[in-house]
């Protein structure tokens, strides 16, 4: 009996040993799985992006999942170590100090359009401003730009203000949203009387719109530029990514949103 019973506890022992010093399973990066392109992408880029990247998957297989927001705010989510593959940013300077970090992948940084801005307005309202002056008169009692502090399009927004001379009179009325998609939600559901928005996103609306010339944010000028994330296990699929946004159907594509395509572009 008792040797029955050592022989069984030999037996049990190496299986809890095994059970207690199992490795756990990896976890994937959120919103990812093994064959998937994880993407944080400026928030202008939203209806460009989704298109493209749904043809993309058409043509590879690869599905490509969109984390759509403030510039500023994705810049700093990636130098916490959130999980994305490549950076699709509204500005070239956010690149530019993530490069001076070790953060993106050196030759993998590609300008991929110029954006522009425009005065946004509901399709039902009486408001209709032809130029940034006019944003002056006090019957626009509430105006939504993007957050300047860490958004592209809030930036451009604030230096056209100054330029037209009229930030110090309409400062007091400004509305910031998080992101230049959130700033047109902003006067889309009547909460503002006017919102500067970009270009890409007053096309797929039903608002009334007039473009800002481009003049008036020379500082800001909306380079737009991608780059792979420094350590991305995905760093094939995501220079494909890049090729492709930058090739003749992303071309089309951006061209339809607005985007002015490298080659067109005034640069700064």
């Amino acid at each position: 009996m008792a040797l029955r019973y050592c022989t069984l506890l030999l037996m049990i022992v190496p299986l809890i040993v095994s059970a207690c010093g199992a490795a756990p399973a990896p976890l994937a990066p959120s919103g990812a799985s093994g064959n998937e392109l994880v993407v944080a992408a400026a928030a202008d880029l939203t209806p460009a992006l989704q298109e493209i990247g749904k043809l993309f998957e058409e043509q590879t297989g690869v599905r490509v999942v969109f984390n759509f927001g403030s510039t500023g705010q994705l810049a700093q989510q990636i130098e916490r170590g959130a999980p994305f593959d490549l950076f699709y940013a509204a500005s070239k300077s956010f690149i530019e100090e993530l490069h001076e970090k070790g953060l993106v992948i050196p030759d993998t940084m590609e300008i991929y359009a110029q954006g522009r801005i425009t005065l946004w307005t509901r399709p039902n309202s009486a408001l209709k401003p032809e130029r940034v002056e006019d944003l002056a008169d006090a019957v626009y009692q509430r105006i939504a730009i993007a957050n300047p502090e860490h958004a592209p399009y809030g930036q451009a927004a604030k230096e056209a203000l100054e330029r037209a001379g009229v930030w110090e009179t309409v400062q007091p009325r400004l509305v910031f949203g998080e992101n230049v998609a959130q700033t047109l939600t902003l006067a889309d559901a009547g909460n503002v009387d006017v919102a500067i928005v970009a270009l890409s996103l007053s096309i797929q609306s039903n608002g009334n719109w007039t473009l800002i010339p481009a003049e008036l944010h020379p500082d800001h000028p909306l380079l737009q530029m991608a780059a792979a994330i420094a350590g991305t296990q995905r760093e094939q699929e995501a220079r494909q990514f890049i090729a492709f946004v930058n090739g003749p159907e992303g071309h089309a594509i951006m061209k339809k949103y607005g985007f002015i395509l490298p080659g067109e572009m005034v640069s700064r």
